[in-house]
């Protein structure tokens, strides 16, 4: 495979998650959008952030293929859900995205690899790391939901706290498009 390669299996699946993780962002944002309109300004916070970071993601892949000088494309985005009954369900809709984008950069990765592409294999490895850390953090926040039961101003209280302990790891994260 040669370093300008136009197109290969990994850079096929590298441009439909670019469109998965532009729809993540979408998600979130509707999510953190219902939790505001329902007075949970804290949730609605921390979603606002998540839905920054998806689109994040999203433009960390478009630079890596126009730095690999690969065929970009952008697509349009898939549907979001906006209207939930309980504070549970969007955070449980939240989790199994996570999951689902888990399966889906694994699978990046894992053709990378069987593909004998080394660099986009060392590239997802920021967001399989990414994603460990994603899964646990919703994961704990979809616990904390259960348990508090009615009882939302403690998990807004419980967001608060973990909100400000977050560590920020975009200095070791890939360069997005656009960020000059």
């Amino acid at each position: 495979m040669t370093s300008t390669a136009a197109s290969s299996r990994f850079h096929d699946l590298l441009r439909t998650q670019v469109g998965h993780e532009f729809t993540a962002s979408h998600q979130y944002f509707a999510v953190a959008v219902w939790f505001e309109t329902n007075d949970l300004p804290q949730l609605a916070r921390r979603f606002y952030v998540q839905a920054t970071e998806e689109r994040g993601h999203a433009l960390m892949m478009v630079q890596y293929l126009i730095d690999r000088k690969a065929k970009v494309g952008i697509s349009g985005i898939g549907d979001v859900v906006d209207e939930f009954s309980t504070v549970t369900e969007p955070v449980e809709l939240a989790l199994n995205q996570e999951l689902r984008v888990t399966d889906e950069i694994t699978a990046l990765a894992r053709t990378a690899r069987e593909d004998g592409d080394y660099i986009g294999e060392q590239f997802m490895q920021w967001f399989l790391q990414e994603q460990v850390e994603e899964v646990a953090s919703i994961r704990s926040l979809l616990n904390v939901v259960r348990r508090a039961g009615t009882e939302l101003f403690d998990v807004e209280t419980f967001v608060a706290r973990e909100t400000a302990t977050r560590v920020n790891r975009t200095t070791q994260a890939p360069k997005q498009a656009g960020a000059f």
